[in-house]
C-alpha cells in the first residue's frame, strides 16, 4: 500500500539533520534567548534565523516559504533539485521588521511537480545585502500530477493545551520526531495550534506526586490579549528543537479554531472573564488571526477579501482535494442549540455556499474535508449551551446541525463520492462511521468520521454521540478523567495513505511510541463503506 519508504533516505536525513540552526539538545537555560523580542537582542552582527524555517499550503507548482528574524532583514530563498544547491534559483522576498514581528513568508512559484525541492533561506542586511546571516535549510515534496505516486500525510491538533507545555525532562516534544521519521506529503493541523486563554506555569504537581516542569515564557504566563503576547504564543512552540526538524522537512496545512483566541468563543462576544481587560472577543480575534497569519506559511488574503481568511481548498493532484474550514469566524453564538431555522449555523452561509460549489467541481478521488469541530460528537458549552453542531437531541436537525443536514443533502445528490471528514479538538481519537439507516435524518450518503489528537496538551473522557446523523462510534481512546497530562495519555495522530495503484484510501489512528491504534481501508468510488 505504501508508496515510499516509512522514513527518509540517510543521505537526506544527514542534510536536514546538519542544516538546522537550532541547538542540539532543548535546555531551559536557551529559552530566554530565543525567547526575547528581535529588537532587544539584536544589534550587532549578521541576521539570524534561529526559529527555523516552514513550508506550507504546497501545490503541484507553487510553497510558501516562512522564516523570523532576529533583527532587520531581507528575506532571499534559494531553491534547487539537489542538496548541494550547486544550480539553484534565487527568489528575493520581503523586508522583515517590527511590523510583522520579522517574520515573512515568500511564494515559490514556477516549480517542477511531483519533485523533491531543497530550498535555503538567507537574511540579508538591509543597509548591506552583501552581509547575510548563516542559510537555514529546508525541504518539501509539490504535488504529483501522477496518480500513481500516492499521496500520504498526518493529521492531529492541540498544542501546548491545558497547561501541559514543554518539558525539557521528557525532551520536549518528541512525537513530532516520531511524525517526520514518517515522511508524510504534507501534515494537516486541526486547529488550537496554540492555547492562548492556557497560561503555562514553570511546574505542575501530577495527581501520583510526580513534577511536570515546562518551558515558561513571559507571553504564556497568562491570556493572551495584546498582539504581542498572541506572537508570544506562536513563538513558543518553536521553541521545541523537534518542531523545527520537522517543519524544515514537512509542509503544513494549518487551520484554527476557539483557543488560538479563547475557549468556546464566537463572533460577537463579550467576556465576563476577570483575567481578560479586553472585553471583546472580536478585538482578540483580529489580533490573533494577525499573529496567526505572521507565524504560518498560510494562503490568507484573496483578491477581494478586507481581512484575510482560513478556509481554503487545497489540490494534491487526481487522488486528494483538501477542504479546510473554519468553523469561529462565522458561526452564530453559542446556545442550547435547537433553533428550528438557522442561516448563519457554525460556517456561515458564504463558507457554506463555496463548500458545496467547491466540492461539487472536485474532481479529485477523495475529498477530505478537514473540520475543527466533530459532527456527531456533543461538546458542550457550559450546562446549557452546546459548542459544536450537535447537541445531543437524535431528533431532527436542529440549530447548527440544520446547515450540516443542508451540506450532507448536497453531496448526496450531487453524487459527490470519496468524501471523509478529519478533525481534533476533543482530545481523544475515535472513529465514527455516520449512516441514514440509523439516523433521524436520512437524505444523505453514508460517510466517516475520524479523530485524532491532542498531540501536546491534556487527555479528556470520550464525549457523547448524537443520533441525528446515525454515527456509530467503532474505535475510541480516551482517558477516564479530564486532563490527563502527556506523560500519562500520549500524543495522538492520524495518517492518511492513498495508494496510487488501487485508489484506496487507508486511515490508521495513531499513538506516540504505540504504533497503529485502528485502521481503516476505504474504497474508491463506493457509498456507503
Amino acid at each position: 500500500m505504501s508508496h515510499r519508504p516509512s522514513s527518509p533516505s540517510p543521505r537526506r536525513r544527514s542534510v536536514l539533520r546538519g542544516s538546522l540552526a537550532v541547538p542540539a539538545a532543548l535546555a531551559v537555560p536557551a529559552v530566554p534567548a530565543l525567547g526575547g523580542a528581535a529588537p532587544a537582542f539584536a544589534r550587532s552582527g549578521r541576521p539570524s534565523a534561529r526559529w527555523g524555517v516552514q513550508a506550507g499550503d504546497v501545490s503541484a507548482h507553487s510553497g510558501l516559504v516562512w522564516v523570523r528574524s532576529d533583527r532587520p532583514a531581507r528575506m532571499i530563498v534559494e531553491t534547487s533539485a539537489t542538496e548541494s544547491f550547486r544550480r539553484s534559483k534565487r527568489w528575493y522576498g520581503p523586508l522583515l521588521g517590527p511590523r510583522t514581528d520579522f517574520t515573512g513568508t515568500t511564494r515559490l512559484r514556477e516549480l517542477p511537480s511531483g519533485e523533491q525541492i531543497h530550498y535555503r533561506v538567507l537574511l540579508a542586511d538591509p543597509d548591506d545585502p552583501r552581509r547575510t546571516g548563516k542559510p537555514v535549510t529546508g525541504t518539501f515534496r509539490t504535488v504529483s500530477r501522477s496518480r500513481k505516486d500516492g499521496v500520504r500525510f498526518l493529521w492531529s491538533g492541540d498544542i501546548a493545551g491545558q497547561g501541559w507545555g514543554i518539558n525539557p525532562d521528557l525532551d520536549g516534544w518528541q512525537v513530532y520526531e516520531e511524525m517526520r521519521r514518517r515522511d508524510p506529503d504534507f501534515f494537516l493541523c486541526s486547529g488550537d495550534n496554540i492555547y492562548a486563554d492556557g497560561p503555562i506555569q514553570a511546574s505542575v504537581t501530577l495527581p501520583d506526586g510526580r513534577v511536570w516542569r515546562n518551558v515558561t515564557t513571559e507571553e504564556k504566563s497568562k491570556v493572551a490579549e495584546t498582539l504581542a503576547e498572541f506572537r508570544g504564543n506562536f513563538r513558543y512552540n518553536l521553541l521545541d528543537e523537534h518542531v523545527r526538524r520537522f517543519n524544515a522537512q514537512v509542509p503544513s496545512i494549518v487551520q484554527w479554531d476557539d483557543h488560538e483566541v479563547r475557549n468556546n468563543w464566537y463572533p460577537g462576544q463579550i467576556l465576563d472573564d476577570p483575567r481578560y481587560t479586553e472585553k471583546n472577543v472580536d478585538v482578540l480575534a483580529g489580533r490573533s488571526l494577525r499573529a496567526f497569519s505572521e507565524y504560518y506559511p498560510i494562503s490568507t488574503q484573496r483578491p477581494g477579501d478586507k481581512d484575510g481568511r482560513v478556509y481554503r481548498v487545497l489540490r494534491h493532484g487526481p487522488l486528494l482535494d483538501v477542504f479546510v474550514l473554519d468553523m469561529r469566524t462565522y458561526r452564530n453564538a453559542n446556545s442550547p442549540n435547537r433553533q428550528p431555522e438557522d442561516a448563519t449555523g457554525i460556517l456561515g452561509a458564504e463558507q457554506l455556499a463555496w463548500l458545496k460549489r467547491e466540492l461539487s467541481r472536485s474532481r479529485a478521488v477523495w475529498k477530505v474535508i478537514a473540520s475543527d469541530m466533530p459532527l456527531g460528537l456533543v461538546v458542550a458549552d457550559g450546562r446549557t449551551n452546546f459548542e459544536a453542531v450537535a447537541q445531543g437531541d437524535p431528533g431532527a436537525p436542529l440549530g447548527r446541525e440544520l446547515q450540516i443536514a443542508e451540506l450532507l443533502r448536497h453531496i448526496k445528490h450531487r453524487r459527490i463520492t470519496g468524501t471523509v471528514w478529519l478533525t481534533a479538538d476533543v482530545h481523544y481519537t475515535s472513529a465514527q462511521h455516520y449512516d441514514p439507516a440509523r439516523a433521524a435524518f436520512k437524505d444523505f450518503a453514508p460517510f466517516w468520521e475520524f479523530v485524532s489528537g491532542p498531540l501536546a496538551a491534556g487527555g479528556f473522557p470520550a464525549v457523547k454521540l448524537d443520533g441525528t446523523f446515525g454515527p456509530d462510534q467503532t474505535f475510541v481512546k480516551a482517558p477516564d478523567r479530564p486532563n490527563t497530562s502527556p506523560a500519562e495519555t500520549p500524543p495522538y495522530y492520524g495518517e492518511v495513505d492513498i495508494d496510487g495503484g488501487s485508489g484506496e484510501l487507508t486511515v490508521r489512528l495513531r499513538q506516540q511510541g504505540g504504533g497503529v491504534l485502528f485502521t481503516k481501508v476505504l474504497q474508491p468510488g463506493r457509498v456507503g463503506q
